[in-house]
């Protein structure tokens, strides 16, 4: 026997269901998709630092540092093989803690900061280790000259800052460790050592949204480029020279020799 219609109105209820449960299947899945969407985070410039060692000699390990560092993350904790790394490090503000000792590691034949003032990263791809270590390969580009590296990344932090403006931030550290060979510096073989350490302690907050209200008083401003924060050059200055191989520095001066105690005066006989 056929079948009783069902009413119109049952059967538009049912497509109505239905065409409801899709849409909402539909927008559930959206939300899911935009909830793993990686968060762009910014550099904190005044947080970020960069140590360097390398041998003096044999006697001990020359240390510097570089502040300023500029750059964006793209980071999806749960996602690490799909961040992404681009930073700028303004060599130029590097610091041994020595007039003398930065201006001759400047020269041409070293760091040549005078055409090369900053240096750059680029992640490549990122091996995951665990929840918060993981391998990242990126083109490091310093003093012209490109080369592959690896740093050694632990994710130390990932929260809300406790202070004003109460961003969501990042922290991270990581090491690696360079040929200076590598990047054409060859000079002063037998003083300077071919490894460098590196060490990167650095912050990144997250960055504002569309439709976020801009920064109020006391809040941080946008970050400026790496090459704005580099010390502005001297007119006068003449242009870089390689640094002088070490038996071509002149010495440091001696200190003037201080007259020796004169000798007891014997005393008199009776």
């Amino acid at each position: 026997m056929p079948q009783p219609l069902r009413p119109r109105s049952t059967i538009t209820t049912t497509a109505r269901s239905w065409l409801q449960a899709g849409l909402g299947g539909v927008l559930a899945a959206c939300a899911l998709v935009a909830s793993a969407a990686p968060a762009t985070y910014a550099l904190d410039p005044v947080h970020t630092r960069v140590m360097f060692a390398v041998e003096h000699a044999g006697f001990s390990k020359a240390i510097g540092t570089v502040s300023g560092s500029t750059g964006t993350l793209s980071f999806d904790p749960d996602d690490w093989a799909g961040a992404r790394l681009e930073v700028q490090v303004p060599i130029a503000r590097f610091d041994l803690g020595d007039e003398k000792w930065n201006k001759a590691a400047s020269a041409r034949n070293l760091l040549d900061t005078g055409d090369h003032p900053v240096a750059t990263f680029a992640s490549t791809r990122i091996e995951p280790i665990d929840a918060t270590h993981a391998s990242v390969f990126g083109t490091l580009t310093l003093r012209g000259v490109a080369q592959e590296v690896k740093l050694d990344v632990t994710l130390n932090a990932l929260k809300r800052h406790p202070l004003p403006p109460f961003r969501r931030t990042a922290g991270f550290s990581a090491t690696t460790t360079i040929s200076r060979k590598a990047f054409g510096m060859t000079a002063w073989p037998t003083v300077i050592g071919d490894q460098i350490e590196l060490r990167i302690e650095a912050e990144a907050t997250r960055a504002r949204g569309k439709g976020e209200a801009e920064p109020e008083a006391g809040e941080t401003q946008p970050v400026p480029d790496a090459t704005d924060a580099l010390p502005p050059a001297d007119a006068g200055t003449a242009e870089p020279v390689e640094a002088p191989e070490p038996s071509e520095v002149p010495a440091a001066p001696e200190e003037p020799a201080t007259e020796p105690d004169p000798e007891p005066t014997p005393e008199a006989t009776p």
